[in-house]
């Protein structure tokens, strides 16, 4: 009996210590005068500042005190949140790769603070600086979970200077709580904080997370607690004006092109909690490009929404459904089309409202409303594109989400075929995250409607995983009926029973040794075809070992088998005039892969990924490389390159797959910018060079001189080439 209470008070005790630990919390005190940013922290004032301070390790241990301090205190007036931060280091020998905003964190010297202002675990916004006063902003949304909901798009005003001292340096930060949404007469925010060191090869945060957990999730936050409730947020207003002159020649159907184009869009806080952003005219398609990619697929790759008119609560509309097979919401798809030879073309955006936000501490509204414009030429209608969603808090982090989807044509002209007029789509969700994010999960069901067709049109699923510190799961399951339809949404492919899952283990060696952890993880999917009496159709079983090291370089290594059985002709290759393997047909093929990604905190740092084994009926060798070098903080060079050799047996190709992207970022100030982009991909019979020159000349506000050149890789005859001035300016009213 004694022997086993001993056993029963090792094991308790430590959940017992956890429950007993005081939740850490510091005190915001109010000022009446506002406070002269110069990242000095010198104005007596913040001597009596309270704050964050105290941080954990996370890496290379998440068991210990941070090495290095770090110091945070905070103030506030009416109208702007005060922080200043001082950073112990190890010298000043920092990796600042770059002196452009929205820099990413990993493996540069930098500090990030979280802010869930509605206390809901579910939404926050991010503030980051480095040590050359570099800012960086981002929204936080779904728990914070997983990099898809990380935002780096948004932008918002705000300041930031710091200053490098021998062995510390000084941040401080104004932010206007116009900045923010909030409830009126808050006295409590969640926060947190975390910090990459990279002379002392450390992250740190302030509320301690788990290695395995991701580390801006926002089940791990403490409080802090305004010496007096916030007030009424004043209402602004933004205006964002643009002018585009483009001058252009589309060699493909001898077309030039010499236009100014205006437009701009509005922003308006409504209360403390609502957008309403306005767009007219906009222009999204010049001064970004995407990045392309090799698809040996038999499916649609999604790519992400760059647009700024779409970021603000973006989670409101686009997480419904399943991401990779289900989403019913896809913003990318409004303002594109298809011409009558079936290639995507862009479709013009006459103009449009998107209102989004909290009506209060549980309920998010999000009401998006988009007209396009008719191209009789390409026998496209003009469309209304709408979508309403309501989000109920339910539980501690979980909610409960509705929506209604429409895509309405306008005016029925002759070209548009029956049953084409609208698509309509209603959806419930319910997202599952547990308080310490252990558990997570998803369970849907949606329905579509076009004309003459209002039978079945279902699509349905659920997931549930957790995630512990030595063991991870998840099981997966999707329904999507051959008939659902979702217009604006990414379904790449319909008629699917799926079923996905894995289990992982993970290991953590002593920290004397070199390697920090690794985790062996199998992972499956299968599918049957309901349409076709369910009929097994594909199998992806994966087995792979992967492994961090205390330099933070990895290593990957993984067998994946196979199974496609064709209902379609396919041909893998793209290459023009090659035999399509015939429908009816199956294959099951086998492929190795190792991944090795070098410590990214060195000058010259890579990945390289090769992979052999079969393919459909044939054999596939690929390699897939990432080369950097770091001249900082004004250059960066890189070069990816994917390469691919596919040999299928006779009469089916043999073909040898490039898709090389060099690019040169120059960052002559904080305030002027050079990017150069190659890509060249013989699977798209593309080389195409996008050169932007960007000024900011103001906060948010931009001159850009873009060169766009696009040939035929064969015959290096040209296919388009652009040039614009594009200027954007924001104004606060």
């Amino acid at each position: 009996m004694s022997k086993l209470r001993y056993v029963l008070v090792t094991l308790l005790c430590p959940l017992l210590f956890s429950a007993q630990s005081p939740k850490k919390s510091f005190v915001v005190k109010y000022i009446d005068h506002p406070i002269t940013l110069d990242g000095m922290l010198d104005e007596s004032v913040w001597e009596t500042a309270d704050g964050p301070r105290d941080f954990h390790q996370n890496f290379p241990s998440d068991s210990v005190m941070a090495t290095q301090k770090t110091d945070i205190r905070m103030l506030f007036d009416d109208t702007t949140l005060y922080i200043g931060i001082k950073q112990d280091t190890r010298g000043t020998d920092f990796i600042t790769p770059s002196l452009k905003r929205d820099y990413r964190a990993g493996g540069n010297d930098n500090i990030s603070l979280l802010f869930d202002t509605f206390n809901d675990g579910t939404n926050a916004f991010l503030f980051g600086i480095n040590p050359l006063g570099v800012r960086r902003e981002a929204l936080i949304s779904g728990g914070g979970s997983d990099v898809s909901g990380f935002t780096t798009s948004w932008d918002v005003k705000w300041k930031g200077e710091s200053k490098i001292h021998d062995n510390y340096y000084i941040s401080e930060l104004a932010i206007p709580l116009t900045s923010f949404k909030f409830r009126e007469g808050e006295t409590k925010w969640r926060f947190n904080s975390y910090r990459f060191d990279m002379q002392a090869n450390e992250r740190s945060t302030w509320i301690q997370i788990p290695q395995n957990q991701f580390i801006v999730s926002l089940a791990f936050m403490g409080d802090m607690v305004f010496e007096r409730p916030l007030g009424k947020s004043r209402t602004p207003l933004a205006i964002i004006p643009y002018i585009n002159g483009i001058s252009g020649k589309d060699y493909e159907n001898n077309e030039s092109t010499n236009n100014i184009k205006v437009g701009g869009d509005a922003k308006v806080a409504i209360g403390n909690g609502m957008n309403l952003d306005i767009t007219v005219n906009p222009d999204f398609s010049q001064v970004e490009v995407d990045n392309f990619i090799t698809n040996l697929t038999r499916f649609e790759v999604s790519l992400p929404e760059r647009r700024q008119f779409f970021i603000d609560n973006s989670d409101l509309f686009g997480n419904f459904g399943g991401r990779r097979d289900a989403n019913p919401f896809f913003s990318r798809r409004i303002g594109i089309a298809k011409d009558t030879e079936d290639n995507t073309i862009e479709n013009r955006i006459i103009g449009g409202v998107r209102l989004s936000g909290k009506l209060n501490n549980n309920l998010r509204l999000g009401l998006l409303n988009i007209q396009t414009e008719e191209d009789a030429a390409n026998q496209i209608a003009s469309n209304n594109n709408m979508m309403l969603t309501l989000q109920q808090k339910v539980f501690s982090r979980s909610n409960i989400g509705m929506f209604f989807i429409n895509r309405q044509s306008f005016d029925a002209p002759d070209f548009l075929e029956e049953g084409e007029e609208y698509n309509r789509v209603v959806g419930v969700d319910y997202n599952l995250a547990s308080a310490d994010n252990v558990w997570q999960g998803k369970v849907y069901g949606h329905k579509s409607f076009q004309p003459g067709d209002k039978t079945g049109n279902f699509s349905a699923g659920g997931t549930i995983g957790f995630n512990t510190r030595n063991y991870g799961s998840f099981v997966d399951v999707v329904y999507i009926d051959e008939e659902f339809n979702s217009d604006l949404g990414f379904i790449p492919r319909k008629d699917i029973f799926k079923t996905a899952g894995s289990i992982n283990k993970n290991f953590w060696p002593k920290k004397s040794g070199k390697v920090n952890n690794h985790t062996l993880e199998l992972f499956s999917v299968l599918t049957w075809r309901p349409n076709l009496d369910y009929t097994y159709s594909d199998h992806m079983v994966n087995l792979e070992w992967r492994a961090e090291f205390n330099s933070t370089s990895e290593l990957e290594a993984q067998v994946t088998n196979r199974y496609i059985l064709l209902t379609d002709d396919f041909e893998p290759t793209g290459k023009d005039g090659a035999i399509a393997l015939p429908a009816d047909s199956d294959y099951n093929f086998t492929e190795f892969e190792i991944e090795y990604r070098s410590d990214s905190r060195k000058t010259f740092f890579f990945g390289i990924e090769p992979s052999i084994g079969e393919f459909f009926n044939g054999k596939r060798y690929s390699m897939e490389a990432d080369l950097n070098l770091r001249l900082q903080p004004k250059v960066n060079m890189s070069v990816g390159l994917n390469y691919d050799h596919i040999n299928l047996p006779a009469p089916y190709a043999i073909a040898d797959i490039w898709l090389v992207a060099p690019r040169v970022d120059i960052t002559f100030s904080k305030s002027i910018f050079w990017s150069t982009l190659v890509q060249y991909s013989n699977q798209r019979d593309n080389l195409g060079f996008n050169s932007r020159l960007q000024w900011r000349f103001a906060p948010l506000s931009d001159l850009f001189l873009v060169y766009n050149d696009n040939y035929f890789v064969n015959t290096f005859m040209p296919r388009n080439r652009s040039i614009n001035l594009k200027l954007t300016y924001w104004l606060n009213i």
